[in-house]
């Protein structure tokens, strides 16, 4: 029996982390959760550890720090190809991801082709709520500026709800990942299209968080513009084929 992970990454989401589990788990009997907690001080790692002992289908990384998202995807994805996961997703804790469309994306990969499945909020049918007008221009000159350096045929190159096949992070040196921040989705497909893989875009409506906190802020822009620089040179140089 095939076999899905959704590797979801926490860091104060005691409002959301049991709901979304709930929510990921009811999608299909093939999904497991697995929660990346970098010791989250507000106690999302005991609620997890709770559902634990009721749910063999919740797995939890807990590490030491404030580590960064790519960092405990990059943890997530090394767990989910040991176990002998077929299909790894990467979701979002706060619910700005609708679990409802990760069988959407496991249907891409499965019966369409996709190496990779990207929920996509740029392609025809895609959407975002609740952001505020200037975000929104940001997030898409972010896209313009990475898809024109990067020459990637992906319209939403930083989105972060993604299916992957298991034979994908297989193939990729996961260690040779550097960006750290919400840059790693970029560099994370940079490397796919890299690879030869093909990405298949999903649209979706995005919708912000409605409880928590964001962990958006201007470093993560600093990074994402100079790190795609950087991720271009290194690409030209074959560095993640």
């Amino acid at each position: 029996m095939e076999k899905a992970l959704v590797i979801i990454p926490t860091y104060n989401e005691i409002e959301n982390v049991a709901n979304i589990i709930a929510a990921a788990l009811e999608q299909d009997p093939i999904i497991d959760v697995l929660i990346v907690d970098d010791n989250s001080p507000d106690g999302t790692a005991e609620v997890v550890k709770n559902i634990q002992k009721e749910e063999p289908r919740v797995h939890m990384i807990q590490r030491e720090g404030k580590l960064g998202l790519g960092t405990a995807y990059i943890a997530g994805f090394k767990y989910g190809i040991n176990e002998g996961y077929d299909f790894i997703f990467e979701m979002d804790a706060d619910f700005s991801h609708d679990p409802k469309d990760l069988t959407r994306l496991l249907h891409v990969c499965r019966e369409k082709g996709a190496d990779v499945a990207v929920g996509s909020r740029y392609v025809r049918g895609g959407d975002i709520r609740n952001w505020t007008w200037d975000r929104i221009l940001m997030s898409y000159g972010a896209s313009i500026y990475v898809r024109t350096l990067s020459w990637m045929p992906v319209k939403d190159p930083t989105a972060g709800f993604i299916c992957y096949k298991r034979e994908v992070l297989e193939k990729l040196d996961l260690d040779k990942i550097q960006l750290v921040g919400y840059a790693f989705q970029i560099e994370m497909k940079f490397a796919v299209y890299q690879n030869a893989f093909r990405i298949v875009e999903v649209p979706i409506t995005f919708i912000d968080r409605q409880l928590g906190t964001s962990k958006m802020n201007t470093s993560i822009f600093k990074e994402a513009i100079i790190g795609v620089l950087k991720m271009r040179w290194r690409g030209w140089t074959g560095y993640y084929n």
